[in-house]
C-alpha cells in the first residue's frame, strides 16, 4: 500500500472511533519528541513522562535525529523499491501526537517553525530561544538580552569583546551592537565558530597586548568548559558568561588562577525540592537511558519543566471537558498548502495560560510563546566556588546583592590606601570619649575594638578610618526585600573595608563575607536584677539543719527516752535496794530504779548535749540504747557544727533563677532578647525542646519582651524587680555586672558557644593578613590583656569574682541573737518552774500540818532563809514538828 493512502487509511479508522466514542478526553495523549542519540534533553524527557503518570497519561512517541542535519530533520528515509522522502513532523502526526518536545540548531529552527505554524502543532523546546511571532513555537530557555545589558551597565564596561556561538549568540549580537551604537561602546565581535583552540589561544595572547580584559562568552556548556580551563585564562580578565548553568560548568583549572567570572544561574540548586528531584534522577532506573548519569544540566531541568507544562495544559484542558480527539486526516499534512489540524489551536492556548513552579522558577509563556515573568541568579566565582552577588527580573531589573571586587589586591599595596573600618558604639566594645567633642578621627573613640583594630593594623601596617555604622545594627537581611542592614551590608555593598566589632560570627553572615578566626569565645547568657541578701534571723543557728531533720531528732529524743525508761523496768538489773549494803532490806523486797521517765529525759538530754549524767544505765539492754544514741548524736552535732561555721559566716543571695530550664518552666518572669540579633536567631531556629518553648514564649509575650539595644535590656532589667531576666552574649553580661549601681548578675551556664570575629567583604585582599593578626595577638596574649583592661581593671564593683562568690564576714550579733534569747528564755524558765515548786510545796505542807497555806509559806520561806546562814536551822527554830519534807533534809526540823 502506498505510504500517503496508509497514512490517510489510518486517520480515517481514527476518526470513525473518534466519533463512535463520542467526545470522551482521551485517556491517553501521545506527546512526540525530536532529539539526538543520546542526548541528555531525551533521558530526562524519558525521566519526566515516566513522573507524570497521572490522567491524562502522556505517552512518548519519539523519533531519533539529528537536530544538526537539515535534510535528517526535514525527510525520513523509506526505502521500498523508490526512494520516497517524508517530514518527520507527518511521521509524528500520523503517531497521533498532540504536542511535540525537542531540540532544534540554526540550520534546522526555520524548518521547524514552519511545520508548527502550518499544521497547528505545538513544539516545546529548550534549546536557545529565537526572536518569532510563531506561537505553536513554545520557547522554555529565557532569553538574555537584557539580563545581559544590565549587567554590563552595572560593571560600566564601555569597552568589551563579545565571544559568541552562531546558534545561540547573532540575537544578542545584534542588540549589543545597536546599544553600542546608541552609547558610543566599543564592542569587538568574534565568532568562536571560526576559531580553532590554537587560534583562540593566540586571540587571548592579543587581548593582553591591547589590554581588553573584559570579555563576553556566549555559548553552550561544552564549549565554555573548554574555554574556560585553557591554561591562557589570566587572572587579569572579568568574564561574563550569557549561559544559564553557571553551576553546571568545571571550573577546576580555572578557579585557581584568579580571574572574575560572573554569569547565569536559571535552577536554584539549593532549593529542596530541586536537590529532592534530582536524586530522583540519578535513582530513575530506565532501560532507556544509561545508568552513568551526572546529576541534572539546566537543559535538562528545562525539559522536565516542559513536560510539567504540557501535563498541566492537558489537564486543564481535561477539566474543561474541551473536544481535542483527533479528527482530521493527517495525509494532509502533505498537500500544499497542509492543512492545520483544528484542535491545536485549544492546545496552544491551554500551553500559553501554563502558570507552574518548576525547576527553573516560575514558568509562564507570553502571547508570542516567549519564557516571561522568570527571575535569573547572578554568580560570581570567588576562591571557595560559585556564589550568589545578584539577581534579574523583568520588573526590578539587576539588584546588585554583593559587592564586585573587580581585582584582588596583593598584600604589599595595603599601605597605599586608608581603609574603612566600620563599628558600633557597644561598650565597653567601642565608646565614645567624654571629651569627643573636641577630638577629631580615630581619637574619639576607645573600649576594646578600638584598640584590637589598633593592634590588627600596627601588625598588617595598613591605615585606617574608624566609621560608626550608619543604622546602629550589627547586621541581617530583611525578609521581604532580602537586603542586608548594619554592618554586614557595609561590607556587601562596599561602603566599608573591615568591621571590628562584637559581631557574632554566624552561617547566613559568613555566606556573604568572611570572617577571622574568633578574637573572643562567648555564649548566650541570663542577666537578672541582683537577689537582696538574705537577712540573717534570729534562729538562723538552726539552718545548717533542714526543719524535717529538727523534727526528727525531737522524736528520736523523745523516743529513745521512753525505750529507756521501758527497758529498765524489765530489766532486774537496774532495780537495786535504797542501799547495797543492807541486805536485810534487799531481802525484805524494798527495790528502787533510778530510771524512772524523768529521769530518762534528763540522759537523752544530757548525752544529745554532750555533757553526760550522773547516772547511767547497768543493764545490757539500756547500755545498748545509750550507745547507739551515743552514736546518733555524735554523727548529728558534728554535722550541725561542720555546717553552723558556713551558714553563720557566710551572707547569700537567694536567686530565683539558675538556669534557662528555670525560666522555661515558669511565666512569672518574663525574658527576651535583642531585636534582630544572633541571640534572636539562635531561639528562633533552635531544636532543643527547652528552647523552643522559650521561643514560643517570646514571640507571643504581649507587651513585646525584645529590646532595641542592649542598654535598654539592661534598663528594663533593673527597673523590673525581678520580673524581666534579658538573654544576651555572656560577654556583654560581665561587663554590665561589673557596672553602677552593681544591681545585675548573670546566672547559669552559656546556652551555647559562638565567637566574635573581624570581618571583611568576599575576596578582601585584608581577609589574609588580619586573619594572621588576630592569631598572633592571642598568642601572645594580647588579646587576654584587653578583656582584663576593659572589663575588670575598669570595674566599679569590687573584684573580677566578688558579684558571683558569697562574702566570708565576721559573725554579728543578729547571726547569733537566739542563743541569747533560749539563755535568757531557759533562766526565765527556770525561776517560774521553781516559783511553781515553791507553791505547790507550800500548799502540800499546809495540808499535812493542817495550818494556813500562809503560814506553811513563812515556815517554808524561814526554812530557805536559813540555807542562806551559817546557823542551823534546828538552834533558830521553835517549832519542831514542822519538816522540810525533803529526803536530803530528813533529820532538819523547825
Amino acid at each position: 500500500m502506498p505510504p500517503r493512502l496508509f497514512i490517510s487509511s489510518g486517520f480515517f479508522v481514527s476518526c470513525v472511533v473518534a466519533y463512535c466514542c463520542g467526545i470522551s478526553f482521551p485517556s491517553n495523549i501521545n506527546i512526540g519528541g525530536l532529539f539526538p542519540t543520546g542526548s541528555h534533553e531525551y533521558e530526562v524527557f524519558r525521566f519526566a513522562l515516566a513522573h507524570h503518570n497521572d490522567i491524562p497519561k502522556l505517552v512518548p512517541q519519539v523519533d531519533m535525529v539529528d537536530v544538526g542535519s537539515s535534510f535528517a530533520m526535514t525527510y525520513a528515509c523509506n526505502f521500498n523499491q523508490t526512494f520516497l522522502f517524508y517530514p518527520p513532523f507527518c511521521s509524528q502526526f500520523a503517531k497521533g501526537v498532540y504536542a511535540i518536545m525537542g531540540l532544534y540548531d540554526q540550520r534546522t529552527v526555520n524548518m521547524l517553525m514552519s511545520f508548527c505554524g502550518s499544521l497547528h502543532v505545538c513544539f516545546v523546546t529548550p534549546s536557545f530561544p529565537i526572536h518569532t511571532n510563531n506561537q505553536f513555537m513554545l520557547q522554555l530557555r529565557p532569553q538574555l538580552q537584557e539580563p545581559l545589558m544590565a549587567l554590563v551597565e552595572h560593571f560600566s564596561w564601555t569597552r568589551f569583546v563579545y565571544m559568541y556561538s552562531s546558534d545561540s549568540g547573532l540575537s544578542v549580537l545584534q542588540r549589543i551592537l545597536d546599544t553600542a551604537a546608541e552609547r558610543s561602546w566599543q564592542v569587538t565581535s568574534v565568532n568562536l565558530d571560526t576559531l580553532t583552540e590554537a587560534a583562540f589561544v593566540k586571540l587571548l595572547q592579543d587581548l593582553e597586548y591591547k589590554k581588553d580584559y573584559h570579555v563576553v562568552l556566549h555559548c553552550e556548556l561544552e564549549r565554555l568548559n573548554s574555554i574556560l580551563n585553557l591554561k591562557r585564562t589570566l587572572k587579569n580578565y572579568h568574564y561574563i558568561l550569557v549561559n544559564l548553568g553557571f553551576q553546571d560548568l568545571n571550573f577546576t583549572a580555572f578557579q585557581s588562577l584568579g580571574a572574575n567570572v560572573t554569569g547565569f544561574q536559571l535552577v536554584n540548586t539549593s532549593d529542596p525540592a530541586v536537590e529532592k528531584l534530582n536524586q530522583e534522577w540519578l535513582d530513575f532506573d530506565s532501560k532507556d537511558i544509561k545508568q552513568n548519569r551526572r546529576r541534572l544540566k539546566y537543559t535538562g531541568a528545562l525539559t522536565y519543566d516542559g513536560v510539567s507544562a504540557m501535563a498541566t495544559a492537558f489537564q486543564n484542558l481535561r477539566k474543561q471537558r474541551i473536544d481535542i480527539s483527533r479528527r482530521g486526516n493527517a495525509g494532509e499534512c502533505l498537500a500544499n498548502p497542509p492543512a492545520p489540524w483544528g484542535q491545536g489551536i485549544d492546545i496552544q492556548r491551554a500551553l500559553q495560560q501554563v502558570r507552574l513552579e518548576g525547576l527553573t522558577g516560575h514558568v509562564q509563556f507570553d502571547e508570542r510563546g516567549h519564557r516571561s515573568n522568570f527571575t535569573l541568579t547572578v554568580m560570581e566565582l570567588s576562591h571557595t566556588g560559585p556564589i550568589k552577588v545578584g539577581y534579574w527580573n523583568e520588573n526590578e531589573k539587576y539588584v546588585n546583592t554583593v559587592v564586585y571586587v573587580p581585582v584582588v589586591e596583593e598584600f604589599y599595596g595595603l599601605q597605599n590606601k586608608t581603609y574603612v573600618v566600620t563599628t558600633i558604639l557597644e561598650p565597653p566594645y567601642v565608646m565614645l570619649k567624654k571629651n569627643h567633642e573636641q577630638l577629631v578621627g580615630n581619637d574619639r573613640y576607645e573600649g576594646y575594638c578600638v584598640e584590637l583594630a589598633s593592634e590588627i593594623a600596627k601588625h598588617v601596617g595598613f591605615n585606617y578610618r574608624l566609621e560608626l555604622v550608619g543604622d546602629g545594627k550589627y547586621g541581617s537581611r530583611d525578609a521581604e526585600s532580602k537586603m542586608w542592614n548594619g554592618m554586614v551590608g557595609e561590607l556587601v555593598y562596599g561602603k566599608a573595608d573591615v568591621a571590628v566589632a562584637p559581631l557574632t560570627i554566624t552561617l547566613v553572615r559568613e555566606e556573604m563575607i568572611d570572617f577571622t578566626k574568633p578574637f573572643m569565645s562567648l555564649g548566650i547568657s541570663i542577666m537578672i536584677k541582683k537577689p537582696t541578701k538574705s537577712k540573717p534571723g534570729v534562729f538562723s543557728f538552726l539552718d545548717p539543719l533542714a526543719y524535717e531533720i529538727w523534727m526528727c531528732i525531737v522524736f528520736a529524743y523523745i523516743g529513745v527516752s521512753v525505750v529507756l525508761f521501758l527497758v529498765s523496768r524489765f530489766s532486774p538489773y537496774e532495780w537495786k535496794g535504797e542501799d547495797d549494803d543492807d541486805e536485810d532490806e534487799q531481802q525484805a523486797g524494798e527495790y528502787t530504779n533510778e530510771f524512772g521517765i524523768f529521769n530518762s529525759l534528763w540522759f537523752s538530754l544530757g548525752a544529745f548535749m554532750q555533757q553526760g549524767c550522773d547516772i547511767s544505765p547497768r543493764s545490757l539492754s539500756g547500755r545498748i540504747v545509750g550507745g547507739v544514741w551515743w552514736f546518733f548524736t555524735l554523727i548529728i552535732i558534728s554535722s550541725y557544727t561542720a555546717n553552723l561555721a558556713a551558714f553563720l559566716t557566710v551572707e547569700r543571695m537567694v536567686s530565683p533563677i539558675e538556669s534557662a530550664e528555670d525560666l522555661a518552666k515558669q511565666t512569672e518572669i518574663a525574658y527576651g532578647t535583642l531585636e534582630g540579633g544572633s541571640t534572636k536567631e539562635f531561639f528562633r531556629r533552635s531544636k532543643i525542646a527547652v528552647f523552643e518553648k522559650m521561643w514560643s514564649f517570646m514571640k507571643s509575650a504581649d507587651p513585646s519582651v525584645f529590646v532595641k539595644s542592649t542598654n535598654e535590656g539592661m534598663t528594663r532589667v533593673r527597673k523590673s524587680k525581678g520580673k524581666y531576666a534579658y538573654l544576651l552574649e555572656s560577654s556583654m553580661n560581665e561587663y554590665i555586672e561589673q557596672r553602677k549601681p552593681c544591681d545585675t548578675m548573670k546566672v547559669g551556664g552559656n546556652l551555647d558557644s559562638k565567637g566574635y570575629g573581624v570581618a571583611t567583604p568576599k575576596g578582601s585582599p585584608l581577609r589574609i593578613p588580619v586573619n594572621l593578626a588576630v592569631l598572633k595577638l592571642n598568642e601572645q596574649a594580647v588579646l587576654d590583656k584587653l578583656k582584663n583592661k576593659w572589663w575588670y581593671d575598669k570595674g566599679e564593683c569590687g573584684s573580677r569574682d566578688s558579684g558571683r562568690k558569697d562574702k566570708t564576714s565576721a559573725l554579728s550579733l543578729s547571726n547569733v541573737a537566739g542563743v541569747f534569747y533560749i539563755l535568757i528564755g531557759g533562766l526565765g524558765l527556770a525561776m517560774l518552774v521553781a516559783l511553781v515548786e515553791f507553791c505547790y510545796k507550800s500548799r502540800v505542807e499546809s495540808r499535812r500540818m493542817k495550818v494556813s497555806c500562809s503560814t506553811a509559806t513563812l515556815f517554808w520561806v524561814s526554812n530557805l532563809a536559813s540555807c542562806f546562814s551559817d546557823v542551823p536551822v534546828s538552834q533558830k527554830s521553835s517549832n519542831p514538828t514542822v519538816s522540810l519534807g525533803f529526803e536530803s533534809t530528813k533529820s532538819l526540823t523547825l
